[in-house]
């Protein structure tokens, strides 16, 4: 049973250079905990292909995969032209309006009167990733005249993004709505929902899921900072999608942004990643630049629960290089002492509880004594995420009976998931978690565990709990040894 030998985990984007079986094969053996699976490329059937390598790969290497399906989301673009594009040069007028006329220098189509609905004179609008910027003089539910104030090449169906204004447009596109069905009936342990704006779009998503699958809200436009904490407690967990969110911002408005949203997730104990051009050189390159490398550490200081490869994975010429180099940056600041200064000095207590007493104390007691792992029993994985916030020294192996929650888990930082039999007293459940122990290493002598559970058993949020017990402690079943 493979443990990494890390906290933060890696997440693999899935695409043309990764879709067989061996590929994924490699990209797991090379340190990927989580597999993305990105509805904006690729037909439904290449989705279900690889959705059933995962699984099998699951069964090979005897341990839970985590698979994340990412929604495309809303996608504003302009439409075509006559003669495929113009250059705009600062001062020059340009219009966009409802005619599917093809465009000119002067004027295009934008086939989202939403977009003209919610405008105001003096709005910014962005072309192609924010490197054509307009300022919108003049309005109406038809047509928006503006002044270029950052010049560039404008071509057919460019990416069109509205940054100051709160769209009246709901997050989930109807070939959201399809995609989603469609990974649900596959199986799927986190949804990931694209352009979210404010928590009531979390909570649509909820209704459609009805609780099956975890969700994760991606943050990439500024309507969605200004909600960030009702998104949050809407949310299973959170995405810092640094892409868009950096056209729509100031560029350098991003990293303390991205400083904020971990530390509130791991305030409230809710998974956060960090993504978007992590190590995007290496789509090309077999090395990352020294930058990217100092990007991957930043998130792992900052205490990320994951970091994720996007392109480098999917579509690059190096994608298990990059997931290997993502885990050897982890290894690498992960024993570096100040690491841990960083990850502690963040720290946010949280005692208002008996179940976030019985996390913390789990914690104290491992590092004050010599303890090698916290293992935690848990149905719904609230108890291991709640381990999880502590972000302890010593491992923490999450135990539970539930495979979708173990495979939910794997994506929180630290912890090692497994699949246990159902447990009625804490004493078996001590019991397993000894095996399990030492089925992952921890197999000495006098090697110790702090177990923390909930009792009554299957009751979610309701640790109360915790045992400090030698790992070959033993239990006898049915007139014979465990």
């Amino acid at each position: 049973m493979i443990r990494r030998q890390r906290n933060v985990k890696v997440v693999a984007t899935l695409g043309p250079a990764s879709s067989s079986y061996d590929q994924i094969k490699a990209l797991f053996e090379a340190g990927a905990d989580v597999f993305r699976l990105n509805m904006s490329h690729g037909e439904h059937s290449e989705i279900a292909e690889r959705h059933a390598h995962i699984r099998d790969l699951e069964i090979e290497m005897d341990r839970p995969i985590c698979i994340l399906a990412d929604l495309q989301g809303p996608k504003l673009r302009c439409g075509v032209f006559a003669d495929g594009g113009h250059v705009l040069e600062i001062g020059d007028a340009f219009r966009f309006d409802l005619d599917e006329t093809p465009g000119d220098k002067t004027r295009v189509c934008l086939p989202h009167k939403e977009i003209f609905e919610a405008l105001k004179p003096g709005a910014t609008l962005l072309v192609n990733d924010g490197k054509i910027r307009l300022k919108v003089t003049e309005c109406s539910p038809t047509h928006a005249d503006t002044i270029v104030e950052v010049s560039g090449e404008i071509s057919d169906r460019k990416g069109m993004n509205v940054p100051d204004v709160i769209l009246p447009l709901a997050a989930l596109s109807e070939k959201d709505r399809n995609d989603l069905e469609f990974v649900m009936s596959l199986g799927v342990d986190w949804l990931a929902l694209s352009f979210v704006q404010r928590a009531s779009d979390v909570e649509e998503a909820r209704e459609l899921t009805k609780g099956k699958v975890a969700l994760m809200s991606k943050i990439e436009k500024p309507a969605a900072l200004d909600a960030f904490e009702d998104i949050l407690a809407a949310s299973d967990g959170i995405m810092v999608a640094r892409g868009d969110l950096g056209v729509e911002m100031p560029v350098h408005s991003v990293p303390p942004l991205q400083k904020r949203m971990v530390r509130a997730c791991r305030r409230v104990g809710k998974p956060v990643i960090v993504a978007t051009q992590m190590m995007e050189s290496m789509i090309s390159s077999p090395v990352p630049t020294r930058a990217e490398v100092s990007d991957v550490a930043q998130a792992i200081y900052e205490g990320a629960d994951a970091v994720m490869l996007s392109a480098e994975s999917a579509a690059g010429e190096y994608p298990v290089e990059a997931v290997a180099m993502m885990n050897s940056v982890a290894q690498s600041i992960e024993s570096d002492a100040i690491y841990r200064q960083v990850i502690e000095a963040a720290r946010t207590p949280s005692r208002t509880s008996v179940s976030d007493a019985i996390t913390a104390a789990a914690r104290e007691v491992a590092e004050t004594t010599d303890v090698q792992a916290i293992c935690c029993f848990t149905h719904s994985g609230t108890t291991a995420l709640l381990a999880a916030r502590e972000r302890p020294r010593v491992p923490i192996i999450a135990l539970t009976p539930k495979f979708d929650t173990a495979r939910k888990l794997t994506l929180a930082w630290g912890l090692h998931c497994a699949v246990t039999q159902e447990v009625e007293r804490f004493k078996m459940a001590v019991v397993q978690a000894a095996k399990v122990a030492r089925q992952v290493g921890f197999d000495g002598e006098d090697d110790k565990i702090v177990v923390t559970a909930g009792i009554p058993f299957n009751t979610a949020g309701s640790t109360n709990i915790l045992r400090v017990a030698p790992v070959q402690e033993k239990l006898i079943f049915d007139g014979g040894p465990e």
